[in-house]
């Protein structure tokens, strides 16, 4: 290991207590904080190229442990599963014979809709996601997914009222797993 190195090393393990106070203040959980300050150190290590020596090695991991933190928070609703009996229940009729066709009418009116308004629409209505939960997941502000539910649901309204739908491609009863996988989908994207 050169001098160079060494030093780097030797710098980057003194701000180690540091780091775990910063985490934990983050995350406020011992055990989520220990593991950003292993990422941080990781990406620490594997960047150390890009540190300037002479230059103020805390602020520099504090910045990487933040955006770690960040990060892993902005993905973190990925990682929970979706509850089905949730869009089960904003989804399923009453015991009406009729409900699986129009739930089949539905998704068949759905897929009328351009690509943006039915996920947003499949993210808030199906899925039971926040508008600040389908934002991240669409990668746009809050008010275009409120704009794009909106407008589905209008015309979702005016597809239903022509009754012009295409043809089926499941059978009814199968509607709603349908559109659960639709969920599912753009869930774990």
């Amino acid at each position: 290991m050169s001098t160079a190195e060494s030093r780097f090393q030797a710098d980057l393990l003194a701000v180690v207590p540091h780091l775990r106070a910063f985490g934990r203040s983050l995350a406020g959980d011992k055990a989520e904080a220990d593991d950003l300050v292993q990422e941080t150190l990781l990406k620490a290590w594997a960047a150390r190229g890009s540190f300037t020596v002479g230059t103020n090695m805390k602020a520099w991991t504090f910045m990487i442990l933040r955006n770690l933190f960040y990060s892993t928070k902005r993905r973190s609703w990925r990682q929970q599963p979706l509850d089905p009996e949730m869009a089960e229940r904003t989804l399923v009729a009453a015991d009406d014979p009729t409900a699986a066709h129009e739930l089949s009418d539905m998704r068949r009116a759905m897929m009328m809709l351009c690509p943006e308004q039915r996920e947003a629409l499949i993210l808030i209505g199906a899925a039971g996601m926040s508008y600040d939960d389908a934002s991240l997941i669409l990668d746009c502000a809050v008010g275009t997914v409120k704009s794009r539910v909106s407008r589905a649901r209008q015309q979702l309204v005016q597809i239903l009222a022509q009754g012009d739908l295409p043809a089926t491609d499941v059978p009814a009863h199968r509607a709603l797993d349908a559109i659960m996988a639709d969920a599912l989908r753009l869930h774990a994207a």
